[in-house]
């Protein structure tokens, strides 16, 4: 399964979707295009900037972040940059999104833009009840 940042993010911040996406993702090999690292880096220096948490509460969230076993994968640029054009997204999501279609995996996602994408790009999009 394709989990992008939203997931992840969503799991070490303990947002309330934390305990679907546990359930979702349980027994699941997790596969992440290799910039899934930068994006939470990203994220968490967002967090550090607007005050939304102290380093180390940032620290810690990397530190879960570290214990998720998640697989990084290459993409194919040119794919995702295709991928873009045509739906007009952004590469990293587009990275996610590749990755999915070229591995025949469904993608797991928090992002309502990406799930529309996926589906008009025929890519399964697994829900969290």
């Amino acid at each position: 399964m394709i989990v992008d940042a939203s997931v992840v993010l969503a799991v070490i911040l303990d947002e309330p979707e934390k305990a679907a996406l546990v359930v979702e993702t349980e027994g699941a090999t997790l596969l992440a295009p290799s910039c899934l690292s930068w994006e939470i880096g990203n994220a968490f220096s967002a967090i550090l900037k607007r005050k939304r948490m102290d380093f180390e509460s940032v620290s810690q969230g990397l530190k879960i972040f570290e214990m998720i076993p998640i697989q990084e994968m290459e993409i194919t640029l040119v794919d995702a940059l295709e991928l873009c054009n045509r739906h007009d997204i952004y590469a990293y999501d587009a990275y996610y999104l590749q990755l999915a279609k070229r591995s025949s995996l469904p993608l797991l996602t928090l992002d309502r833009r990406m799930m529309e994408v996926a589906q008009l790009e025929k890519i399964q999009v697994k829900g969290i009840k």
